[in-house]
C-alpha cells in the first residue's frame, strides 16, 4: 500500500470516529435503551445521511484503486467533513461517562473490523454499501458486545447503593414523580425541608434509576436526615424499579399528561406508570397528588386511593393555593388546609405551575412537622430553576425562560405569565412545540398555535421543523396576523432574527428546546 492509501485509511477512521460521536450521543439520550434508539433512527432516517453515503463512496474509491490523486482529493473531503462535525456544539454533548467509553472502544473496534473487511479480503461491494449504511445500528451491535459487562457493573453499582441505604435506617425518602413539574416541586420542597432537617435531593435530571444510585453512591452522607428522589419514566416499570431501590415513604404525583405517549400508549399507561409511586409506599405512607390534573384524579377515584389531593382550581383539594395575586416583585397566596387557612405566603416564582407546585411541598413539610412561619420564611427565599419559567434581566430585555418545559398545561400558564406581564414593550415567543405525543402530537400543537394567537405576543418563531405545520394552522386558525410569523430552522437562527428587533422594555418567552434528536 502506498503512503496516500495509509493517509486515506487514517482520515478514513478519523471520519467514522468523528460521525460516530452523534450516534453514540443519541443512544445516550435515549437512555441506552435498543427500542427507543430504533425507533429514533426510523423516524429520525438519520442512517441514510450523509456520513454513511460518504463511507460507502470512500470504501467503492479504495477498493477500485483509483489514482492516488483522486483519493487524496476524497480524503480531504472527509477530513473537511470530520472537522465540521467535531465543531459541532450540541445541547446535550454526550458525557463520556465510563459506559460511554466503553461503548466507543467497542465501537471503534467494530469499524477496525469492517475496515479489515473491506480493504484486506475481496469482498462484494453490495456487502460493503449494506454494512456501511446500517453503520448507526453498530452502536447495538457494541451494546449487545457490552451488555455481560455492562449487567454485571450495573449490578455491583446497584447492590452498593442498596447496602448504603441499608445502614441508614432512620433516613426519611420522599419520591416525586408527574409528566411535568417534578424539578421544580423537588428544588421548593428541598429549600423548605432544609428549615428544619438536612436534606439531599437528586442533582440535574438524575431521574432514572442508574442516576439514583449515581446520587445515593455519591452525594448521599450518613449526617442526611431526608432524601429527596426524582422519579422519571418514559415506560411502564421505570418507577417501580427506581421504588425498589430507594423504598420510599412519601411521594408526590405532580401531573398525569400527554408526555410520551409514544412509548406509554394512552393517558391512562401514564397514570399506571406514575401511580407505582403511590403503591409503593408503606401503609403508614403519605402520598399527595395534584387533582387540577384530570386523569390524575380519575385515577384516584377508580382505585378509591387513600392520598392527600393538592390544587389549585379544584376546590375539593385537601390542600388548595387561594387568592392568587401577582405584582411586578412578587406573587402572593394563601393556603387552605385541613379547615385551617394560612396567608401571607409571598414568593418571586413566576406562574400559576409554580404556585401549585409550591403547595404539594408545603403539604410534606407540613406533613414533617415544618412549622408555618418556616414555611413562609422558605418560601419567599425559594429561588428560580433554571430554564423551567424563570426570569432574567439581559440590559432592559426581560427573557423568561421556559426552555425545558414541554407539556401543553405548563406552556398555557407560561403564556398567562407572558400576557399578564407589565410592559410597554412587545412580546415576543420562541417554541419548536411539543414532542414524544404519539397521536396528540399535531392536536396539542394546533391548540398551542391558537393559545399563543390569543395571547398578547406581538411577533411568534416556530423553531425547527418537526411541529411547525400544527402550530402555524394554530395560529392562523386563531386569527393570528401571518406577517407576524416567523419559521426557522435553528435557535441560533432565531436569534440572529429577534436580536435587531429587540428593544428596552421587551419580553421574550422560550417554550421549550427540543433535544438535538429532533430536527
Amino acid at each position: 500500500m502506498t503512503l496516500i492509501s495509509h493517509i486515506f485509511i487514517a482520515v478514513w477512521l478519523v471520519y467514522l470516529w468523528a460521525t460516530m460521536r452523534y450516534s453514540v450521543q443519541m443512544f445516550q439520550q435515549n437512555s441506552y435503551r435498543v427500542e427507543r434508539y430504533n425507533r429514533w433512527l426510523k423516524q429520525s432516517g438519520e442512517w441514510r445521511m450523509h456520513p454513511n453515503v460518504v463511507a460507502v463512496l470512500s470504501a467503492i474509491l479504495f477498493k477500485v484503486a483509483l489514482h492516488g490523486a483522486t483519493l487524496a482529493i476524497f480524503g480531504a473531503w472527509m477530513l473537511v467533513i470530520a472537522i465540521a462535525e467535531f465543531s459541532i456544539k450540541y445541547k446535550l454533548p454526550v458525557v463520556y461517562t465510563m459506559r460511554v467509553k466503553r461503548l466507543i472502544a467497542t465501537r471503534l473496534l467494530l469499524s477496525f473490523a469492517i475496515v479489515a473487511l473491506v480493504h484486506i479480503y475481496a469482498v462484494e461491494y453490495t456487502l460493503t454499501a449494506m454494512m456501511l449504511l446500517t453503520l448507526d445500528y453498530w452502536t447495538i451491535i457494541a451494546n449487545a458486545i457490552n451488555k455481560p459487562l455492562e449487567a454485571s457493573i450495573t449490578r455491583w453499582y446497584y447492590n452498593d447503593a442498596k447496602r448504603k441505604l441499608r445502614s441508614m435506617p432512620n433516613l426519611k425518602i420522599i419520591g416525586i414523580t408527574g409528566s411535568f413539574g417534578k424539578t421544580s416541586t423537588k428544588h421548593f420542597l428541598y429549600r423548605i425541608l432544609s428549615e428544619r432537617y438536612n436534606v439531599v435531593m437528586t442533582p440535574g435530571n438524575f431521574n432514572t434509576t442508574l442516576g439514583v444510585v449515581r446520587t445515593i453512591r455519591e452525594h448521599l452522607k450518613p449526617h442526611h436526615e431526608v432524601f429527596i428522589v426524582e422519579m422519571g419514566a418514559k415506560q411502564r416499570g421505570d418507577i417501580k424499579e427506581i421504588c425498589d431501590l430507594v423504598n420510599p415513604q412519601m411521594g408526590i404525583i405532580t401531573s398525569v399528561g400527554e408526555m410520551h405517549l409514544e412509548t406509554f400508549g394512552s393517558i391512562e399507561g401514564v397514570a399506571q406508570t406514575k401511580f407505582e409511586l403511590i403503591e409503593a409506599l408503606p401503609a403508614d405512607g403519605i402520598g399527595v397528588v395534584n387533582i387540577d390534573s384530570e386523569a390524575a384524579r380519575r385515577y384516584i377515584s377508580e382505585n378509591n386511593l387513600n392520598v392527600m389531593t393538592y390544587g389549585i382550581e379544584r376546590k375539593d383539594a385537601q390542600y388548595r393555593a387561594v387568592d392568587v395575586t401577582y405584582s411586578e416583585i412578587e406573587t402572593r397566596f394563601a393556603v387552605e388546609h385541613n379547615g385551617a387557612r394560612d396567608d401571607n405566603y409571598a414568593t418571586h416564582i413566576l406562574g400559576r405551575g409554580n404556585i401549585l407546585n409550591i403547595t404539594a411541598a408545603l403539604a410534606i413539610a407540613e406533613a414533617m412537622g415544618i412549622g408555618v412561619e418556616a414555611r413562609r420564611r422558605a418560601v419567599r427565599q425559594i429561588e428560580q430553576v433554571e430554564h423551567r419559567l424563570s426570569m432574567r434581566r439581559q440590559g432592559g430585555i426581560t427573557v423568561l425562560d421556559d426552555a425545558y418545559n414541554s407539556n401543553p398545561t405548563g406552556a398555557k400558564m407560561a403564556l398567562e405569565v407572558l400576557s399578564g406581564f407589565a410592559t410597554e414593550g412587545a412580546r415576543y415567543v420562541v417554541t419548536p412545540g411539543f414532542v414524544e405525543m404519539g397521536a396528540k402530537q399535531y392536536e396539542n400543537n394546533r391548540a398551542f398555535g391558537a393559545d399563543i394567537a390569543a395571547s398578547r405576543a406581538d411577533r411568534v418563531y416556530v423553531v425547527n421543523e418537526v411541529n411547525r405545520t400544527a402550530i402555524c394552522e394554530g395560529l392562523r386558525d386563531g386569527g393570528y396576523p401571518e406577517e407576524r410569523i416567523a419559521t426557522v430552522a435553528s435557535f441560533a437562527e432565531a436569534m440572529a432574527e429577534l436580536q435587531p428587533r429587540l428593544r428596552t422594555g421587551d419580553v421574550v418567552l422560550y417554550e421549550n428546546d427540543l433535544p438535538d434528536s429532533f430536527k
